[in-house]
């Protein structure tokens, strides 16, 4: 791939193979930030994973970063109420199920309650593919509705491990303070190791980086808890 000359001039600015701690790490994407607009700072955990194993959950960052998430709440009709009260932007059964299967997807994260699985399961090929398909390992399926919009308003932030065992999460914005940001990667990380499987290996973490949208990736030196 082919990198235009500020994205080359930022490479001149530090060790490309050098690892570095998180706060220094959060530190070279800010300055190696060169674009006009307000970057997304990225982390990748490349995981090592076995043949059965998986990496998928929830959590709620220390410092929001993203605006509030518009929530689609799929459920009987005596509980609309109920999801609208808690801040949900949508709530519904038939009427939503319908839209969505016309490829309506004008929301950021979907909530069923168990009793709606069976129609909202048929909507595989509209929320699946934009991974938006409610899950009960994330907490969206469930029949404490409250609870989940709440978190979700609150920035609960789901995290997957790709095909190739990679795990990709937005950490920040490159305005954010630094401290904010480290505090941010620290927590993803930490979350990681308590959810890792419970016969991983030594060496789960392959390797940690880190980068704004448009700029270089920078190394973290992570040291994996035992």
């Amino acid at each position: 791939m082919k990198h235009g000359k500020n994205y080359r001039a930022s490479l001149g600015k530090y060790d490309a193979a050098k690892k570095y701690d998180v706060a220094e790490a959060c530190q070279l994407v800010k300055d190696l930030h060169y674009v006009k607009f307000d970057e997304t700072v990225e982390l990748s955990v490349s995981l090592r994973l076995g043949k059965n194993q998986t990496m998928r959950d929830t959590l709620v960052f220390p410092h929001q970063f993203s605006g509030e998430k518009r929530v689609l709440v799929f459920c009987k009709d005596e509980r609309v109420k109920e999801a609208l009260d808690a801040g949900a932007a949508f709530a519904g059964s038939t009427e939503y199920i319908d839209k969505v299967k016309g490829g309506w997807t004008d929301f950021d994260v979907a909530v069923a309650t168990p009793d709606m699985m069976k129609d909202v399961g048929r909507l595989g090929m509209v929320l699946g593919r934009k991974g938006l398909m409610p899950n009960p390992k994330t907490g969206t399926v469930t029949n404490d509705i409250a609870k989940a919009v709440g978190e979700l308003k609150k920035g609960r932030t789901e995290f997957r491990a790709d095909k190739g065992g990679v795990v990709h999460i937005a950490v920040g914005k490159v305005s954010m303070d630094v401290k904010d940001t480290a505090e941010n990667v620290n927590a993803f990380l930490g979350e990681l190791n308590r959810k890792k499987p419970s016969d991983a290996k030594a060496g789960f973490v392959r390797s940690v980086s880190l980068c704004s949208t448009m700029g270089p990736g920078v190394w973290i030196d992570y040291k994996e808890e035992a």
